[in-house]
């Protein structure tokens, strides 16, 4: 294969400066959040003490976020999507003024922590949607798949280099200021993205019920013989191979290691999806899309098996950097095939569809693996895991022939 065709596909931050902007908020924007995924724990905990609590927060995050969503496909399909990215950023802005004004009070409180936490879910979410469902008029169809790959790089470096800037911003200024730099950079965000063009869907003004859009949504999703099996896909995908949740048991009874064994076992999916999307180029020209996917999700699972099954560290981690390597094939090509079989008036409801099934999924795959484990121990749980996810790939490869036949790149 021509060196050419395997790097990562540059072209859509080269050929549309709509899409720089877009992906400059983008990174900023994920550095930020990385920011916040630290402050806030640490925040809470040093006000209370309680790791419950901390966890508290989260699930009101999470659970906004799933509300986020349902109305952010709905409001993707029926505003000028530029408007609603712009509005997500700016209402950003004002969570974080509310944390840094909270950190900055004598006794600070967590009724503004859980306000801005669920606020957030909901409007960072609902300007993700919009994001993703607005690339292909930014980028065309053709560099759907790059724009993916950029996207799933910036993922990828934020998810290993974000938490660790903002550990050290909290070390070197506190909490307090790090909002209040946080949010200074989110309204240059907000301003940046105000001068994209505007994006409305390819339905101007709509003249249905906010129920019948999403009857007309699941309707899509349902009898295309190509999205339903995509989404079902990635559905399983996150539902029996996101084996993080047992990490630190699986580290503490099965490899016999500590606190730093674990925390290089939580970087190993990041460091192995790296290379795979830095030699994502392939993607853009690849045909037959559907099966790849699909060998992709199975090799998901191939890789948690391999996890369970391994009895040292060194095996442990290379069944994670195998793990990371699927994913990110997965997602790359998953996301492009989508975004190109759906029309540009249902891709905020579709969207909202692929990101509530990788929310519930994971959730739902945290908790099956730690009832599983508690049963059988965290091997065998991920053993069962992965195996799992393989026949239901198989499954899906038999009685979904649309995937096959209308899967070409």
């Amino acid at each position: 294969m021509p060196l050419a065709r395997l790097v990562i596909d540059l072209s859509p931050l080269r050929s549309s400066g709509p899409f720089r902007v877009l992906f400059a908020v983008r990174v900023v924007s994920l550095f930020a959040g990385g920011f916040r995924l630290v402050a806030l724990p640490i925040q809470v905990y040093a006000m209370t003490g309680s790791s419950f609590l901390v966890a508290s927060v989260g699930i009101v995050n999470g659970v906004a976020s799933f509300g986020g969503t349902l109305v952010g496909g709905l409001l993707a399909d029926r505003w000028d999507r530029r408007r609603l990215i712009v509005a997500a950023a700016v209402i950003e802005v004002g969570v974080l003024a509310l944390f840094a004004v909270n950190a900055y009070l004598p006794a600070p409180s967590l009724g503004p922590i859980y306000l801005g936490a669920a606020v957030n879910g909901v409007a960072g979410t609902a300007g993700l949607i919009a994001q993703q469902a607005a690339v292909p008029a930014l980028v065309g169809a053709s560099r759907v798949a790059a724009a993916g790959a950029l996207f799933a790089v910036t993922a990828q470096f934020g998810a290993m280099a974000a938490p660790a800037l903002g550990g050290v911003a909290i070390s070197a200024w506190g909490v307090g200021p790090g909002y209040a730099g946080t949010a200074v950079i989110a309204a240059g965000c907000a301003v940046a993205v105000a001068f994209l063009p505007p994006l409305r869907p390819a339905r101007g003004t709509q003249r249905t019920s906010a129920p019948a859009d999403v009857v007309e949504g699941l309707a899509f999703v349902r009898r295309d013989p190509l999205v339903r099996p995509l989404l079902v896909l990635g559905f399983a995908q996150v539902l029996f191979t996101t084996p993080l949740a047992l990490v630190p048991e699986f580290t503490d009874r099965v490899l016999g290691g500590g606190a730093a064994l674990a925390g290089l076992l939580y970087t190993a999916p990041a460091i192995g999806a790296l290379p795979a999307s830095l030699t994502s180029g392939w993607t853009s020209h690849v045909r037959g899309g559907g099966p790849v996917v699909l060998g992709a999700v199975a090799l998901c699972g191939v890789a948690v098996t391999a996890l369970g099954a391994s009895g040292g560290a060194v095996a442990a981690f290379a069944a994670l950097l195998l793990l990371g390597c699927g994913q990110a094939i997965e997602e790359i090509l998953r996301y492009a095939l989508i975004q190109r079989h759906t029309p540009d008036a249902l891709r905020g409801r579709v969207t909202a569809a692929w990101t509530a099934q990788a929310t519930v999924g994971g959730s739902l795959g945290a908790t099956g693996l730690g009832v599983a484990a508690a049963l059988a121990g965290p091997a065998v749980a991920l053993v069962v895991s992965g195996l799992l996810c393989v026949a239901a790939t198989v499954a899906v490869a038999v009685t979904e022939p649309g995937l096959r036949a209308r899967g070409a790149g």
